[in-house]
């Protein structure tokens, strides 16, 4: 990899509705914003093609294939501005009944990465496991852009700091986390404490785009391989852009080389 590696990223954060082609029109004109301030990795919230709350049973009647309508605007869009995307999708599953929370990541000439979300929120008296089937385990969606390589995770993965050790594991550098952080107490310290350790202890960078309020916590945010947010959204919808880069991982990996002097590994079970 070459040691200058760099990209400017951006985190978009908006709230998703029930109308898809909404939704797209919105992403459209965050895409180009992202864009025209010079990101070329821009990443969009969990739930980003269709969205409702609480779930209902209307979250499989819009799922779409990974060559449905969304993934191909996604991919248009990818050309038109020279962008790599990142955004959540509700991707048909193999449970009419259910849907897959999916994350793609795609450039102009298709899709680069998919993940589907591994630890379903059965929490805060949520129930997402009524409405969603859960992806498999083991495996590790990384890409490459610009000589860095991003790991694709999920909102509710984040409490399991497995995850992102598996995607580290992988070869990743930094961490994309698409979320709809829902709001309650403490939530928001939650979401900032969590995503930083995770930046810390993988000593990775941190990419985050969750949902505005008054439904998400907002606080999307670009962080740093030492916990530092370098860009980050407050609570309404915006756009915040980054740079993530190999010459500031490279160093704090040097000095803080906990990656290679530690004594377990992770094991899915």
């Amino acid at each position: 990899m070459p040691e200058n590696a760099s990209i400017a990223v951006a985190v978009c954060q908006f709230a998703p509705t029930a109308s898809r082609e909404g939704n797209l029109e919105r992403i459209a004109g965050l895409v180009a914003e992202a864009a025209a301030r010079g990101a070329r990795l821009v990443v969009l919230p969990e739930y980003s093609s269709y969205f409702v709350t609480p779930m209902d049973e209307t979250l499989a009647a819009n799922a779409e294939p990974l060559d449905g309508p969304f993934v191909s605007t996604l991919t248009a869009l990818a050309a038109d501005h020279a962008v790599v995307i990142v955004a959540g999708l509700v991707e048909s599953a193999s449970d009419a009944d259910r849907v897959r929370n999916a994350v793609v990541a795609v450039r102009g000439d298709g899709v680069l990465a998919v993940y589907r979300k591994q630890h379903l929120y059965d929490a805060f008296g949520q129930t997402e496991s009524d409405w969603i089937e859960p992806g498999d385990v083991g495996g590790a969606a990384v890409f490459e852009v610009s000589g860095i390589r991003f790991g694709l995770m999920t909102c509710y993965d984040l409490r399991f700091p497995e995850v992102a050790r598996t995607l580290v594991d992988a070869g990743a550098d930094a961490l994309v986390v698409p979320a709809e952080w829902v709001r309650g107490p403490l939530k928001e310290h939650h979401w900032t404490t969590l995503l930083a350790a995770r930046a810390i202890e993988n000593t990775a960078f941190v990419v985050a785009a969750d949902h505005p309020a008054p439904i998400g916590v907002g606080h999307s945010q670009v962080i740093d391989p030492q916990g530092v947010v370098l860009a980050g959204v407050a609570a309404d919808e915006g756009i915040a852009v980054g740079v993530v880069d190999r010459a500031t991982l490279e160093r704090v990996r040097a000095v803080n080389p906990s990656l290679r002097v530690r004594r377990y590994a992770v094991v899915p079970r």
